[in-house]
């Protein structure tokens, strides 16, 4: 790479990292107020909250990086256009592609850091998310008590307790079950503490008594010093974990299981989300081309681009929006999945058969007046 070309690309690298993190760190702010649920209704701790937060950033990242080489590629192009840098490198006989090609080297490397996100990355940390999401949904005290309060974590169940030690010791238990045949069962006991016994979840309760109220409207009381109440009937925890089509390698998109019943009724939507995995990288080199059609596709302005600009800018919001829609018609319909294809390398064909045609302010009458901005005498 020559020493104008390293310019070039240091100039437009810095932009596109700034964005990147920038976008990326909204992004993620916005995302972690779901996760922040986790803290407040599951009582969940810090490090989960980071974690679950932490395992979602990547495939934030691989949204948002096109979007970052737009607005990089937009400010870093503009500044150089506008600073002259770009007429004098036509003058030094550079030709169009030659200019261009740094930016394009750029995407490149932002279309492969996406790829890489999207086949390898996204997945692990999708499948690590999904197996903290259950932890956190099968821990059996966070779901079935709220310290102080009355919670209904079943139909016809009520459970109450005074509160709930570090050392996950349960004091003053109230529960009341109402059965479908109008029977109902109430537990009261001291404390409590939630074990396993033969390898299902139970509540073993201490000093405590049962009551049930049938319907004819005997009321029967015992005592006891240990109660065992199994609470497999009150928790619908799953055994095996179902990975969604984002939580899924490639070659499980493209090769499902169809002994699976629900691999066989989903398959054309992951299909679509395997061509979405390969089609999105694309996006970043059709952004970067829009950039470059918007700076380098007319003639050189005093007064900015804003106009050439602005239809860059809602060029890509079409053609990103185009490939969303194509993702989802091709959900239901596989034939469609070329239209992910298409949207961004059709972008990118225009783009860069506006950049490098031959304008008549790029030709050797512009030559003339960069030659003599950069020696400082006529040429």
């Amino acid at each position: 790479m020559r020493l104008i070309d390293r310019y070039l690309f240091r100039q437009l690298l810095g932009p596109t990292v700034l964005a990147t993190a920038a976008l990326t760190g909204v992004a993620v702010l916005t995302s972690s107020l779901s996760a922040l649920d986790l803290m407040v209704s599951e009582r969940q701790t810090a490090l989960i909250f980071a974690e679950v937060t932490l395992l979602a950033t990547p495939q934030i990242i691989a949204m948002i990086l096109p979007l970052a080489v737009f607005v990089a590629g937009l400010v870093a192009l503009n500044r150089l256009h506008t600073e002259q840098e770009i007429v004098i490198c036509f003058a030094g006989g550079m030709s169009r592609w030659r200019v261009a090609s740094p930016a394009i080297r750029l995407s490149l490397m932002a279309a492969i850091a996406t790829l890489v996100i999207n086949l390898w990355i996204q997945p692990l940390c999708f499948r690590q998310l999904r197996h903290v999401l259950d932890a956190v949904r099968a821990d059996i005290a966070a779901t079935l008590i709220e310290p102080g309060q009355f919670t209904h974590p079943a139909p016809g169940l009520t459970v109450y307790a005074q509160s709930v030690g570090a050392d996950g010791a349960i004091k003053n238990i109230f529960i009341d079950q109402t059965r479908r045949h109008g029977d109902s069962t109430t537990l009261m006991a001291g404390e409590g503490r939630i074990a396993e016994r033969d390898g299902e979840p139970v509540l073993i309760l201490h000093n405590g008594s049962n009551q049930e109220f049938s319907k004819t409207g005997v009321l029967n009381t015992l005592y006891w010093d240990e109660y065992l109440l199994d609470l497999r009937p009150f928790l619908a925890l799953e055994t095996q974990i179902r990975y969604h089509a984002s939580d899924r390698y490639l070659h499980e998109l493209f090769f499902p299981d169809l002994r699976h019943r629900w691999e066989r009724n989903n398959r054309a939507a992951l299909l679509a989300e395997g061509n979405a995995r390969l089609a999105s990288p694309l996006y970043n080199l059709a952004f970067m081309s829009l950039a470059l059609a918007a700076v380098l596709g007319g003639a050189f302005s005093r007064l900015g681009y804003g106009v050439r600009i602005a239809a860059a800018s809602a060029a890509a919001v079409g053609v990103r929006v185009l490939g969303f829609v194509a993702a989802a018609a091709s959900a239901s319909q596989p034939s469609l999945d070329i239209l992910q294809y298409s949207a961004p390398l059709i972008c990118v064909l225009v783009s860069l058969a506006i950049v490098l045609r031959q304008h008549p302010a790029r030709g050797p009458a512009m030559a003339a007046p960069a030659a003599m901005l950069a020696t400082g005498r006529p040429a």
